[in-house]
């Protein structure tokens, strides 16, 4: 792969570890009411503290469900109540701090998913600011406006969502290149290797990708069944709804009439796909429009898949240039052997991309597809020594997940 790197959202340093309650931390009766609707609404039973609780011991904290919304809730010897495990300040996946308990946890350690949450004010307050940095918040969020963002980041919690997954999309520089096959191949060899994976076909002319995993008549839900989706999709429930076909997730079109779903949708379900980690794979058409460019956004890298010829990479040049206006890392991947005195490198040069690696024409595929056998299966095959080399050097054990190769 060629220079530069990918690096996937991770978590702040020192924070707890996804799953588990968030903890809410205030006096205030009308802000703690819209806090408990808002964790009801993201599917989380928080639990509830006046002030910092302590590390250790018994009784103080109160669950959402248990003790009057006001009452105070008793410590131990007089000093702060303590929480159970993985209620406590730092074992909390989330803290929601009110900004009328802001001062009581001064001094607290310093981690990371503490929120500063407050009603808007008629005037925007600047000692809210200091107020967040005394406590080391990472956001400061007022309600309502922020009812939204608010109602995610308890969802997060409520689903054990971690880090994101590492997204690569995959487009044919021109028709016929085998962007599909390529797709289909990344996805098998990453469930093969372990990893949660999520196939997204994002070409609703493909014919779609459940068809060429042999997977056409598997129950479970295609894009126009997705396409009323709008905010937050959950995850999980995404997942448990989509077709599994080779030890992999398919979301594919159906048969049907209906070629597009409104870009809100594809915001939402490839946001939701990735949301549980491990590796997400988009199968990308050659036209970008609105859709297109929402699933482009949220993808870590893109594979331009180029036949060595000089027609195709003169397609290809006009396919580059609508992809990087969303896309943020474009690389190429010469398919086939080249002719015309051209070479992988030049190809690439000339695209002005990264060069991903080259993929030979793989013999006798076509035949092992059409008898049910998914690309990549044949785990001694050029294209799956492609994939595993590209999943061996993005999925390494490296800071951050930071792709150097």
């Amino acid at each position: 792969m060629g220079a530069g790197g990918i690096r996937t959202a991770e978590a702040p340093a020192g924070a707890a570890p996804p799953g588990g309650r968030p903890l809410i931390i205030t006096e205030d009766p009308l802000l703690l009411d819209d806090l408990l609707r808002l964790c009801a609404a993201a599917g989380a039973e928080p639990y509830v503290h006046h002030g910092l609780p302590a590390p250790n011991g018994s009784g103080g904290g109160r669950a959402a469900a248990g003790g009057a919304p006001g009452a105070k809730p008793g410590g131990v010897g007089g000093g702060p109540p303590a929480a159970p495990p993985g209620t406590g300040w730092e074992s909390a996946p989330l803290v929601l701090v009110g900004d009328d308990a802001a001062r009581r946890v001064r001094g607290a350690p310093r981690r990371g998913g503490v929120l500063l949450v407050g009603r808007e004010p008629a005037e925007d307050d600047p000692a809210v600011w200091q107020r967040a940095v005394e406590i080391g918040a990472e956001e400061v969020l007022r309600l309502p406006g922020a009812e939204g963002r608010l109602v995610d980041r308890i969802a997060d919690v409520a689903e054990g969502a971690g880090r994101s997954a590492l997204a690569v999309g995959v487009i044919g520089g021109s028709g016929g290149a085998g962007a599909s096959t390529l797709a289909c191949a990344l996805a098998v060899r990453a469930a093969r290797a372990g990893e949660r994976t999520v196939l997204i076909d994002g070409d609703p002319l493909g014919g779609g990708l459940d068809v060429l995993l042999g997977g056409e008549s598997a129950a479970g839900l295609r894009w126009p069944d997705l396409a009323g989706s709008r905010g937050r999709v959950g995850a999980g429930a995404l997942e448990e709804s989509l077709p599994e076909l080779h030890a992999l997730r398919v979301l594919s079109w159906d048969r049907g009439e209906r070629v597009a779903v409104p870009p809100a949708a594809v915001r939402s379900v490839v946001a939701a796909a990735r949301r549980r980690g491990g590796v997400v794979v988009v199968d990308l058409p050659r036209r970008v429009d609105e859709a297109v460019a929402e699933a482009l956004a949220q993808l870590d890298l893109v594979l331009l898949v180029v036949p060595g010829e000089l027609r195709a990479v003169a397609a290809a040049g006009r396919v580059a240039a609508g992809v990087r206006i969303a896309a943020r890392d474009v690389r190429v991947v010469v398919r086939g052997r080249c002719s015309g005195g051209l070479d992988a490198e030049v190809v690439a040069g000339l695209l002005g991309a990264p060069l991903a690696g080259e993929v030979p024409v793989e013999v006798g595929l076509p035949g092992r597809v059409a008898e049910g056998e998914p690309p990549g299966a044949h785990g001694r095959g050029p294209l799956a020594r492609f994939c595993d080399g590209f999943w061996r050097r993005a999925l390494g054990p490296v800071p951050d997940r930071e792709v150097t190769a």
